[in-house]
């Protein structure tokens, strides 16, 4: 799922967003202003994984 990074180009702010569907990344607004005048920053992906962290190694001696 990707991460968006953004900057309000009204106010400042930076945030970022994880966009779960098509389109959503369209209807971002500034969490700080309201404001849909945004710039897209380096953006990097987020992963979710099921289950928990499994230890493979051996623990006896």
């Amino acid at each position: 799922m990707p991460l968006y990074e953004y900057m309000c180009l009204e106010c400042g702010a930076e945030f970022e967003k994880l966009v779960l569907r098509a389109g959503e990344a369209e209807e971002v607004r500034c969490p700080e202003c309201g404001s849909g005048r945004l710039e897209e920053q380096v953006s990097s992906f987020a992963s979710v994984s099921a289950g928990g962290a499994a230890n493979c190694a051996p623990s006896g001696g």
